[in-house]
C-alpha cells in the first residue's frame, strides 16, 4: 500500500523509509525525492565578501588537507569493496560536493591541480558505484566530472582512466562497438609514458568490451597485449594509480571473464585458477567470477555446476547490493 502511494504522488516517503529505501535501491535522496527547484534569487549587492572568503578558504587548502580529502576516498573505496556501495551514497555526495566546492573557488593552478586530481579519483570511484548500483545516468555524470578534473590536473592517467571506465556504460547501455572505440582513444590519451599497470587494464577492457562487441580477434589482441605489458610479481596497487588493482592472478580472472564471454573452452581453467587465488575482500570481484564460472559451465552444457555458482554469485551480489551482478545472474539464469 505504501509503494503505491509513493508511486502515485499519495503520499510523501518519511525520513525514516527513505533510509531504508537509499541503501536498498542505491539512490541519493536527490533522486528518490526529487523537489522542486527553489526560485532563484538575485545576488546581494555585496556578494564579493562572500566570493572572496570562498576564494581565499579554497586558496588556503595545503598539502594536508589534499591527503585528507584522498584519504576519505581510500576509505570509501575499501568500504565500497568489502560491502559495496548501497549504503555510502550519502556519504559519496558530499565529499565529492566538498571537493568540487573547492576547486570551483581554487583560482591558481597551483591550487587547483591537487585538488582536481583528488576529484578525478573521488568521481570516477562513484561513477563506478553508480554503475554497480544501475543509476547509469548519475555514473556518467560522474565520468564527466572526473574527465573534466583530468584534464583540470593535467593528469592524462586520470583522464584515461575515467574513459575507460565510462566505456563499460556504453556497453551495458547496449553500445559496445562505440565502447571499443571510447576505450582506444583512452590508449591514445595515455600514450606509452603513462603505468605499465594502467596500459595493461586498458587493454584488458578493451578485450572485455571487444568481445561483448563480436570481435573475437580484437579481443584476443588485447589480451596478448594486456598479459605483455603487466608488471611481475604479486604487487597490485598501481602508486600513480591508486583505483588500478592488477597483477598476474587478476588478469588471469580478467582473461577468464574474457573467454568465457567468447565461448572458449580454456576460460574453465583460468577461472578456477582465479577462484583459488581471488582476495577474499574484492567481495564484488567474487560475484563477477562465479557469474563467469557460471557462464563458462554453462556453454559446455554443465548445468548443475551453473545452478551451484549462480547461488554463490547471488549471495555475493546480495552482501554488496549490486544491481549490476544481478541483472547478469538473472539473465544468465534464464538462460539454464
Amino acid at each position: 500500500m505504501y509503494v503505491s502511494e509513493w508511486e502515485n504522488g499519495k503520499r510523501a516517503i518519511s525520513d525514516r523509509y527513505a533510509v531504508i529505501l537509499r541503501r536498498l535501491l542505491g539512490v541519493t535522496d536527490d533522486e528518490l525525492r526529487p523537489v522542486a527547484a527553489a526560485p532563484v534569487q538575485a545576488p546581494a549587492a555585496d556578494g564579493y565578501d562572500d566570493l572572496l572568503s570562498r576564494i581565499d578558504t579554497a586558496s588556503s587548502i595545503g598539502g594536508s588537507m589534499v591527503e585528507s580529502f584522498n584519504a576519505q576516498t581510500e576509505l570509501l573505496r575499501t568500504m565500497d569493496r568489502q560491502m559495496g556501495s548501497s549504503g555510502l551514497i550519502d556519504q559519496m555526495a558530499g565529499h565529492l560536493a566538498k571537493l568540487e566546492e573547492t576547486l570551483n573557488f581554487a583560482v591558481l593552478p597551483d591550487a587547483r591541480r591537487p585538488v582536481a586530481l583528488a576529484l578525478a579519483g573521488a568521481s570516477t570511484l562513484a561513477a563506478w558505484q553508480g554503475l554497480d548500483a544501475g543509476a547509469v545516468e548519475r555514473a556518467w555524470r560522474h565520468y564527466e566530472v572526473a574527465k573534466r578534473a583530468a584534464r583540470d590536473a593535467e593528469a592524462p592517467m586520470y583522464l584515461a582512466h575515467a574513459m575507460g571506465e565510462q566505456a563499460y556504460v556504453l556497453c551495458d547501455a547496449g553500445r559496445p562497438a562505440l565502447a571499443v572505440d571510447l576505450v582506444r582513444d583512452a590508449q591514445r590519451v595515455l600514450g606509452r609514458q603513462g603505468s605499465p599497470r594502467l596500459l595493461a587494464w586498458l587493454y584488458s577492457t578493451e578485450a572485455e568490451v571487444c568481445a561483448r562487441a563480436g570481435l573475437p580477434v580484437d579481443s584476443r589482441r588485447a589480451l596478448d597485449a594486456a598479459a605483455a605489458s603487466i608488471p611481475g610479481g604479486a604487487e597490485d596497487r598501481d602508486p600513480d594509480m591508486l583505483s588500478i588493482f592488477l597483477n598476474g592472478s587478476h588478469l588471469e580472472r580478467w582473461r577468464g571473464n574474457v573467454l568465457a564471454m567468447l565461448g572458449d573452452g580454456d576460460a574453465i581453467t583460468e577461472l578456477y585458477g582465479a577462484l583459488e587465488r581471488v582476495d577474499p575482500t574484492f567481495v564484488r570481484a567474487q560475484a563477477g567470477l562465479r557469474c563467469d564460472l557460471a557462464q563458462a559451465h554453462l556453454a559446455r552444457g554443465e548445468y548443475d555446476q551453473v545452478d551451484t555458482h549462480l547461488r554463490a554469485a547471488r549471495l555475493l551480489a546480495s552482501r554488496t547490493g549490486s544491481v549490476r551482478h544481478r541483472r547478469r545472474i538473472d539473465l544468465l539464469t534464464q538462460e539454464l
